[in-house]
């Protein structure tokens, strides 16, 4: 993709990541944000062609693509708020990690204005902000697609095109309640396992002694405590489920071990193995 006008709405570390991808790739990018600093940040860097934090409905209005980079429930605010800014055939589309009770209500909104077409690019990092910004992250990334029968094949296309541009390379097209159900596993439950690694004993001393596996298991846990609250609380029954299954599981490898099972235990870690190289296959 290049010679598009993309206006990003939401300039932190996945905003200032597709902006400095999609200006690489060249085309005009646009970028929005309640920040002064992020702003002045991704410009002087040359992540944005403009941007503003008000007065910024001539970069809306002038976009082919408009991509939103905010919290779940800021997504249709914006939408509401903005609406009327969108180019006559624009595609809209989102990075958010929940999608029920978000795209209908977005589709609702546009109408025939614009189109939105809802996506989860499925790789982000630790760290915050338009100053760790890296499209790097996005090389041989999944990305989902989510659409819903008011989609198009041409702005499926779209977005599409634009993620290529970025370094994705395999999509997934799944309806928004199978996203959230497989989002809960695949995301959600790993970040929960990961901050009940660090919260379930206060043990300071164990830096100096962990190894790969604690450090790779918990990596996650360094969390945007606002975002991730509010993404497990919308797919609470999803999650919960997952969590339910999880344990489950934990207590099966916990009973094994009372009576000392080596069989059933080395049968768990053969399977395991064998799932996970799945992973290097793909």
């Amino acid at each position: 993709m290049r010679d598009k006008k993309i206006c990003i709405v939401g300039m932190g570390l996945l905003g200032g990541s597709f902006a400095m991808g999609l200006i690489r790739a060249g085309n005009i990018v646009y970028g929005i944000d309640i920040c002064e600093e992020s702003i002045a940040y991704a410009k002087e860097n040359g992540y944005i062609t403009d941007g503003s934090v008000s007065g910024y409905g001539r970069f809306v209005s002038d976009a082919d693509i408009v991509v939103l980079c905010l919290y779940p429930h800021v997504i249709i605010d914006w939408v509401k708020k903005n609406a009327a800014l969108l180019k006559k055939g624009a595609v809209i589309t989102d990075v958010c990690g929940v999608k029920c009770g978000i795209v209908e209500k977005v589709q609702s909104i546009l109408g025939d204005k614009a189109e939105f077409y809802s996506g989860h690019p499925m790789r982000g990092k630790e760290v915050l902000g338009v100053k760790n910004a890296d499209c790097g992250i996005f090389k041989n990334a999944n990305y989902i697609l989510t659409p819903t029968k008011k989609n198009t094949k041409e702005a499926e296309a779209v977005i599409r095109d634009m993620a290529e541009t970025l370094g994705f390379v395999t999509f997934s097209i799944l309806s928004p309640e199978q996203h959230d159900k497989m989002v809960g596993y695949v995301s959600q439950l790993t970040h929960v396992i990961a901050v009940s690694l660090m919260t379930a004993a206060d043990r300071a001393e164990l830096a100096p002694y962990a190894g790969d596996s604690f450090r790779d298991l918990t990596r996650i846990a360094t969390i945007d405590e606002t975002l991730w609250s509010e993404l497990f609380l919308r797919n609470r029954e999803n999650l919960i489920g997952e969590i339910d299954r999880f344990c489950a599981s934990m207590k099966e490898f916990k009973e094994y071990l009372d009576r000392e099972d080596e069989v059933a235990i080395k049968e768990l870690l053969r399977l395991s193995t064998e799932r996970r190289r799945r992973f290097d296959k793909s």
